[in-house]
């Protein structure tokens, strides 16, 4: 019967003596108090990237600030040719990308017609079988002339000032427009004749 008596003793011992806890012992790599040596080579590295990074975009900003900031924009007037060159109920759209105009020739002379659709400045198309310009946006609709007749455009294509150059070419001066509301198309420089 002495074997039972143990067990009991060794419990009572356990439970009279409380285990005292001692401190965690501290160790260097996880305290945050004291910079450790992969930790400084981290922020180096960092601070490093982030200046170099920041020379990097001020080298580029300061090329970019050499170039100017210019738009490059066709002239307001160039030449169109020779008047021999265009037939006679033809709309030439030779100049319609670069410069925006329509030439036309018809039995009176020649005028140069806007490209810009006087409803919402849309770039309205020559249609050759239907003989108008029809506008892609709205529907807009135009006579040869320039005249509207259909869509909501409210007023007809403006007109350049076109003339002879000193050496017989056609010369188109976009500075200068002409509206047909105003009665300005029956000005000397709305229409050439030839």
């Amino acid at each position: 019967m002495a074997e039972p008596s143990q067990p009991q003793t060794v419990e009572t011992k356990a439970a009279a003596a409380p285990v005292q806890s001692s401190p965690p012992a501290a160790s260097t790599k996880d305290s945050p108090d004291k910079p450790t040596r992969r930790g400084f080579f981290k922020w180096l590295t960092g601070g490093w990237v982030a200046f170099t990074t920041g020379v990097g975009m001020m080298k580029i900003l300061t090329v970019r600030f050499l170039y100017p900031n210019v738009l490059f924009v066709p002239p307001s007037s160039f030449k169109a040719g020779y008047p021999a060159e265009y037939q006679i109920g033809q709309v030439d759209q030779r100049f319609k990308e670069k410069f925006g105009v329509w030439i036309v020739r018809n039995e009176e002379g020649f005028y140069a017609l806007s490209t810009t659709c006087t409803h919402l400045g849309c770039q309205p198309n020559w249609l050759e079988a239907e003989q108008k310009f029809k506008c892609p946006c709205h529907g807009s609709g135009f006579y040869v002339t320039g005249i509207n007749f259909e869509g909501p455009a409210p007023r007809p294509l403006e007109r350049y000032r076109i003339m002879l150059a000193d050496d017989g070419q056609i010369l188109v001066d976009k500075s200068k427009k002409y509206q047909f509301e105003l009665g300005q198309w029956k000005d000397a420089e709305a229409l050439l004749r030839v």
